[in-house]
């Protein structure tokens, strides 16, 4: 049987232990979802190598070997699984139809973003946070074939078929404030309403967006050609009305 990677001693585990009932029996594939779904949970409330396999079976109410019977590789397996769930979810909410203005469609990916955040607050902080002794090259590609696809997405809808060295740093700058925005709201829980939020975070990049194009040829030009069809409404509205004027 494989060890798992991380020490999961008692005398290493923090992670309170639920009272363990009667085991039930689930369909193989239900109850390798429902495994994944609970370490998910613990993930996110404590550091991972805070919660040992039993704090995983206790939650899940099943035995320690039949986590080990779906999860072979143990602990450090079981992470990776649940990150993976999370990340997929996460990727989904970025496709966008090509309908309506940028800004509008940005808006759109924005939603079902905060709203995965809100629905799977475990799975985004146990995805996002890291940090962690069980982290390996493989849970951080994980996160990072997140902020990719959001890259991609954004680049697709400013019609741009490469995105330059500015123009890129710019885009990733506003992924790293989305998730810095997402991961705050999850542990202050003060910084307003989602559409608020979306709204915020929308005139943010406008912004950003702005201030690149003024040091940056590629970047004036695709604010310049997303202006001229700007028909006056949708998020960013007042932002891309002044800014209008300065490009003109």
């Amino acid at each position: 049987m494989t060890r798992p990677t991380v020490d999961e001693s008692p005398a290493t585990t923090a992670a309170p232990r639920a009272k363990r009932g009667p085991y039930r029996r689930l369909p193989v594939e239900q109850r390798r979802e429902q495994l994944i779904a609970v370490a998910l949970e613990l993930f996110s409330r404590h550091a991972p190598e805070e919660v040992s396999l039993d704090d995983v079976a206790a939650a899940a109410e099943a035995s320690r070997p039949l986590v080990y019977r779906y999860f072979p590789g143990g602990k450090q397996q079981l992470y990776e699984a649940a990150l993976k769930s999370a990340a997929s979810e996460l990727i989904a909410r970025f496709v966008e139809p090509a309908e309506g203005s940028p800004t509008e469609r940005l808006a759109h990916a924005l939603d079902r973003y905060l709203s995965f955040v809100h629905d799977h607050a475990a799975g985004y902080g146990a995805l996002l946070r890291g940090g962690s002794a069980v982290e390996t090259q493989r849970t951080t590609a994980m996160v990072d074939e997140v902020r990719r696809a959001a890259f991609r997405s954004i680049v697709q809808h400013l019609e741009v078929a490469e995105a330059g060295p500015r123009l890129g740093l710019l885009i990733r700058s506003w992924i790293a404030v989305v998730e810095a925005t997402a991961l705050t709201s999850l542990d202050e829980g003060d910084l307003g309403e989602p559409e608020s939020l979306r709204d915020w975070l929308v005139d943010e990049f406008v912004a950003m967006f702005a201030v690149t194009a003024l040091h940056d040829a590629q970047s004036a030009d695709v604010l310049k050609r997303l202006l001229a069809h700007y028909d006056g409404a949708g998020p960013g509205a007042k932002l891309i009305e002044g800014l209008g004027g300065l490009l003109a």
